[in-house]
């Protein structure tokens, strides 16, 4: 199999492909694409490996078949491994847990685009009223999911799963922009933050060169800009 991904310190779509193909325990080739750069512009509407997803990141590609979009990638992967390794077995928590990475998926516009994920910035952002509605919702569904499920380990539904694979990505954002949380979410948060695939994807992340401005927002403000 091969994974293509974006840029780690930017790219929330890819950390989550990433993370699921990890959990999926099955090898993989990773590939990393500057998605703003000009080779990469020039590339993607090409024909070739990049062309069934019309350019967007992450894509997956097993023999014959190409799967593209992070939800589909991870069910795809929960197909092929068994989907226990995703989801929790009891229906009750399986249920909630399909309903949070659904509204991950969907939602929340307002915080992804007052705070971009941006993994080697800390910085403080003026935050909307609509993100800090996006942020109280999450909250509570973190707050949910640990009192009714979490009690067998320290992620949302005990063990690391889907959700946390789709949450990880705004741990890191609530990491970047010091957004104040309560103390079980800090745990929480501590939790994925130190999993040791974070910390693999956090330190290439640190050690990426590549500069995207249109996600530098945070940096932008901090100056003053």
């Amino acid at each position: 199999m091969k994974l293509i991904i974006g840029n780690k310190n930017y790219s929330s779509w890819s950390l989550r492909g990433w993370l699921a193909a990890k959990q999926s325990g099955l090898n993989f080739e990773e590939l990393i694409v500057h998605i703003a750069g000009e080779e990469w512009e020039a590339t993607k509407s090409q024909q070739g490996e990049f062309q069934p997803s019309n350019g967007k990141v992450p894509v997956l590609w097993d023999g014959d078949v190409v799967v593209w979009d992070s939800l589909a990638i991870m069910e795809y992967l929960g197909d092929k491994v068994g989907r226990d390794r995703f989801w929790p077995k009891d229906d009750e928590a399986r249920g909630m847990a399909r309903a949070m990475v659904a509204e991950m998926h969907s939602s929340y516009q307002s915080l992804r685009r007052n705070c971009p994920m941006n993994i080697r910035a800390k910085v403080a952002v003026e935050l909307s009223d609509e993100t800090k509605s996006d942020i109280v919702r999450i909250l509570g569904l973190w707050a949910e999911a640990r009192a009714r499920f979490g009690k067998g380990g320290p992620f949302l539904f005990g063990t690391f799963s889907a959700a946390d694979i789709f949450y990880a990505p705004i741990v890191s954002r609530f990491v970047t922009y010091g957004i104040t949380v309560p103390g079980f979410a800090q745990a929480y948060m501590q939790a994925v933050w130190e999993h040791d695939w974070m910390q693999q994807w956090i330190d290439a992340a640190l050690s990426e060169e590549w500069t995207i401005s249109q996600f530098e927002i945070g940096d932008a403000r901090e100056n003053g800009a």
